[in-house]
């Protein structure tokens, strides 16, 4: 993740929100979905989360990230493939709670897919990380998930790279960085209200 509010125009996302006590809106957990899977690592959630916000380091424990580049502040975009297979694609965060949620969607038209991960503590001191995945592909491509074989190949996916990650998580046995901020519907929230920005340019001196 970057470090840095986006500039451009939050997408609405008003779809699956809901509101609590404290009137900040956030989004509500996937009740639809095609994937849902889980695994416990032996780190505490704090480590789990921060490690997991390092998107470029997904490449180095992942069998199908080729690589992973920040594009603005909320979106990235991530390559994927097997041997000389490779495909592109953008995906945003919409939502970012740490130590607790992250929310995704995939920005390509034809297929695209949205996406959740939460961060549980566990009995033992350690992390249950669960991903929910719903593909939403458009037009003749939405056969592709009624298919029970390629959803199955899906799960057996996501269930791997889980598997993947939490190898790596638990041999490093600490995270190699963290983002630890807030986003809301695609923006990322500051706790200070920025000074307002001069329009006059800022020349070197000295």
């Amino acid at each position: 993740m970057a470090h840095e509010d986006d500039g451009g125009q939050a997408v609405p996302n008003t779809r699956g929100m809901r509101s609590d006590g404290d009137g900040v809106t956030r989004r509500r957990p996937l009740r639809e979905r095609h994937v849902e899977e889980t695994v416990e690592v032996a780190v505490p959630v704090r480590t789990a989360y921060n490690q997991w916000t390092q998107f470029k380091t997904f490449p180095r424990f992942s069998t199908v990230v080729r690589d992973v580049e920040q594009i603005r502040p909320t979106v990235t975009a991530w390559t994927i493939g097997y041997g000389p297979l490779r495909h592109r694609f953008a995906v945003e965060i919409v939502e970012q709670d740490p130590d607790a949620y992250l929310a995704w969607r995939g920005l390509e038209q034809h297929p695209t897919h949205q996406g959740e991960v939460e961060f549980r503590p566990t009995e033992s001191g350690g992390t249950a990380i669960t991903v929910r995945m719903l593909l939403q592909p458009q037009g003749a491509a939405k056969v592709l998930t009624r298919s029970s074989r390629v959803v199955g190949l899906t799960v057996r996916l996501v269930r791997g790279e889980l598997v993947s990650f939490k190898h790596f998580i638990e041999g490093l046995g600490q995270e190699g960085g963290a983002w630890r901020g807030t986003i809301r519907n695609g923006r990322v929230q500051h706790e200070t209200p920025e000074p307002p920005r001069s329009r006059v340019a800022q020349w070197p001196v000295g």
